[in-house]
């Protein structure tokens, strides 16, 4: 593992300081494989570590090459635009898939949240987000039904939930403190995301409001890859 690693950390390095530009093509694994003194297993396990980070591609027949890490979507973390509008905006061909609506478990740091009682039903909406036929996030909004009494009817059509607002009355939006935090993707996860363990997922955690009536709309978790955004804080 550590001849592995000092492999990595050399084509890292190599990458980072300009040596590779992206789409060059890298050395083969018969060539790393004589410069470490190596097994070309050891070779080749590297070359499928660096894949699954995102720092190299590979041609069939024709070897690797260095990903380019620059071409990242922007995001900038408000919430006066729903993602749909600002991803649109920006000109990438975007879809919003909906996943599952179905109600939750008496959560506590949920139910508070949403300042709901332990008897009323909260529902989950996922959403897909897919930009050019590539899945990039997963959306999931916590809503209560006292709120929303047709959530459990019309949830499953929701892709946006800025619009599902507007159409039940809302039209101004505040949001808390957003909290970040880093984690690493499920099995669940990785599936819909078809990312590897080793991809980091941004997690944000935050609750909306209604601008006029200050009444909590929902309380929301979003998992970003990590490898294909950039953020405006």
């Amino acid at each position: 593992m550590s001849e592995e690693m000092d492999i990595m950390d050399h084509l890292i390095a190599s990458i980072q300081s300009g040596k590779y530009e992206p789409d060059d093509k890298l050395p083969s694994e018969n060539e790393l494989a004589d410069r470490f003194k190596v097994p070309r297993m050891t070779a080749r396990k590297a070359y499928e570590r660096l894949q699954e980070l995102g720092y190299i591609y590979s041609k069939q027949g024709k070897g690797s090459f260095v990903q380019d890490r620059n071409l990242r979507i922007p995001l900038a973390l408000s919430a006066n635009k729903s993602f749909s509008q600002k991803i649109t905006e920006l000109g990438y061909d975007y879809q919003s898939k909906n996943i599952f609506c179905e109600p939750i478990e008496y959560n506590s740091k949920i139910y508070e949240s949403l300042g709901a009682d332990e008897e009323v039903r909260v529902y989950k909406i996922g959403r897909l987000r897919i930009i050019d036929g590539r899945p990039i996030a997963l959306h999931i909004s916590y809503v209560a039904e006292s709120l929303f009494p047709d959530i459990a009817n019309t949830g499953h059509e929701i892709t946006s939930m800025f619009q599902y607002y507007r159409s039940q009355g809302f039209h101004q939006y505040q949001s808390s403190e957003t909290i970040l935090r880093l984690t690493y993707p499920t099995k669940f996860e990785r599936e819909l995301l078809a990312c590897s363990s080793l991809i980091p997922l941004l997690v944000l955690e935050a609750q909306c409001f209604d601008g006029e009536s200050g009444r909590t709309l929902e309380y929301s978790k979003i998992m970003y890859r990590g490898d294909l955004f950039t953020y405006v804080i």
